[in-house]
């Protein structure tokens, strides 16, 4: 099964493994740059730790405690890089 991202009016599918993986992405990225600003948390399961685990396990890059901008900003880049051959 092939995976793609497909934008219409009525809003974008996100179909297959590795576009629902850009979708992951940019949610926990999303989350991060929310408690990076305000200190909340999106939900009672993206407690800080939790997104930054996601995080590195998405990026291979290893983020501490505190780097919620950085981590959001390296998601984002990695969802840009993954969705260029999934967009239609």
């Amino acid at each position: 099964m092939s995976a793609s991202i497909n934008h219409t009016a009525g809003g974008t599918m996100f179909a297959g493994r590795a576009a629902v993986e850009v979708f992951r992405a940019k949610a926990i990225a999303s989350g991060l740059r929310l408690y990076a600003k305000t200190g909340m948390r999106p939900n009672r399961a993206y407690t800080p730790t939790a997104m930054l685990k996601a995080a590195t396990e998405i990026t291979g890059i290893t983020f501490k405690r505190g780097q919620h901008e950085q981590a959001a900003q390296a998601l984002n880049e990695w969802a840009d890089t993954a969705a260029k051959g999934l967009v239609k």
